[in-house]
Formats: structure tokens, C-alpha cells, sequence
């Protein structure tokens, strides 16, 4: 049998894991700080004893856009939007470090500055916890005030701030829960000074939704070409079976 029809398959199944890609792209178009996904493929010669005239189509590590999302302003105290390049920095459940561009940040129960998702947000000398019922402010440069109720705008006492990194992207893998890491073997990186917030502002998503919606078209019928040359191939096995027959 041609190997056409293996190239084929291989074809549509990346057609359609590009398919899925985009598909989340999609439905994150309005998600705080999200980063769409990127994936990348190459082409591999298929060895054997024939011409070198076929390639399979094989999945290379994927990536993330990470272009500046539109920025809008809330005028929530808690609300920040990165300026530029950089990262906030969360807790995970393993104690490791994640990062993130999702600046809709909120107080849990007891007192600690979370995410929307109730992830810890990092501070430079560990976790921020801010006193019950503290009227909470956040400065452009990540630090972390708290107000108790009935104090003067002047008694604001600072709890610390927020660990704002910008590593290299060639040094980060986006994981599937969206948020980004370190690649293995890299070490953590170091708060960086550089980096600024708006406060009062969140970052949308940085997804065209009407990039998107041509990149699902012309995956489908990436996919329906795939499939046509699996028909050919079946078409032309069936062809030589019945000249074998006339023999």
C-alpha cells in the first residue's frame, strides 16, 4: 500500500489537534490575561527503500502568544494589569511557583491576597496576608497596603509586594491549566524592579476572535483535504487490486 494514506492520517490528526487549539483560543477570548496557544508542527521525511517523496506531518513543542492583551480599567482596588512584559507570581498546591498575567486578585477568608481562582499570589518575602476587614491598595510598583476601618488615609500599613518577574520566554512552558512555569532545570526567577502594574485595570485576552474563527475555517478543510487523499489512496488500492485480479 502507498504510504499516502499513512501521511494522510497523520495530516488530519494534527488538523485537528490544531482544531482543538483553536477551539480554546475561542472560548477564552474573554478571559482575563489569557495567552493564546500556539501550535507548531514540521514535516519528517519518511525513510525507506523509495524516493524521499512523502513527509508526515509530527507535532513540535507548543507555544503561547504572548502579546499584550487589550488593557480596560475597572477601578477596582484589587485589580491590576502588568504594563509591558512580566509576571505575577502564584503558589501552587506542590509549593512550586506558577505565573500568571490574570490580575483580578481578591482576599480569601483568612485574610490572604488570592487570585480569582484562589490561588496565593507570591510576594517578595512570602505569602501576603492583610488584617480582617482592611481596606486593601496597590501601588504601581506591587506594593501591598491595608487600611482598618475608622484608620486615617495615612495610617495605611504596608504588608509587603507583590513578586513581579520577567523571565526569558524561551525559559517558560505554558502548562495546561494555563499558567506558565519555569522549563525543568531552570531556576526561579528573581523579583524584577522593572516591572510595572495599573491599578484599578485588568488585561483581556490577547485572542482575535476573528483570527480565530479563519484559522477554525481553514483547519477544516485542512482536515477535508486529508481526508479526500485518504479516499484517493483507497481508490487506487482498490484499482491495483482488480488489475492484480485480471492477471
Amino acid at each position: 500500500m502507498d504510504r499516502m494514506i499513512y501521511i494522510a492520517m497523520s495530516g488530519a490528526k494534527q488538523a485537528m489537534e490544531q482544531q482543538a487549539s483553536v477551539a480554546n483560543n475561542m472560548a477564552n477570548v474573554a478571559t482575563p490575561g489569557f495567552r493564546a496557544q500556539i501550535n507548531n508542527f514540521r514535516a519528517v521525511p519518511v525513510v525507506g527503500a523509495e524516493a524521499a517523496t512523502r513527509a508526515f506531518v509530527v507535532a513540535s513543542t507548543p507555544g503561547a502568544d504572548l502579546h499584550t492583551g487589550p488593557i480596560s480599567e475597572t477601578g477596582r482596588a484589587l485589580d491590576v494589569a502588568i504594563k509591558g512584559d512580566g509576571w505575577l507570581a502564584v503558589q501552587m498546591p506542590d509549593g512550586s511557583e506558577a505565573y500568571t498575567r490574570v490580575g483580578n486578585l481578591q482576599v480569601g477568608a483568612e485574610g490572604q491576597l488570592l487570585t480569582m481562582d484562589t490561588r496565593p499570589v507570591v510576594g517578595e518575602a512570602g505569602a501576603l496576608v492583610v488584617p480582617p476587614g482592611s481596606a486593601v491598595m496597590i501601588s504601581k510598583d506591587g506594593i501591598v497596603t491595608a487600611r482598618g476601618a475608622g484608620d486615617p488615609v495615612t495610617g495605611a500599613a504596608e504588608v509587603g509586594r507583590l513578586k513581579l518577574v520577567n523571565p526569558a520566554a524561551a525559559d517558560m512552558v505554558r502548562g495546561d491549566d494555563g499558567l506558565f512555569r519555569m522549563q525543568q532545570g531552570v531556576a526561579a526567577p528573581t523579583a524584577d524592579p522593572t516591572v510595572m502594574l495599573m491599578t484599578g485595570a485588568l488585561e483581556g485576552s490577547n485572542v482575535n476572535p476573528v483570527e480565530a474563527m479563519v484559522d477554525m475555517i481553514a483547519n477544516a478543510r485542512r482536515f477535508e483535504m486529508q481526508m479526500k487523499v485518504v479516499q484517493s489512496a483507497d481508490t487506487n488500492a482498490q484499482s491495483a487490486n482488480k488489475l492484480l485480479g485480471m492477471n
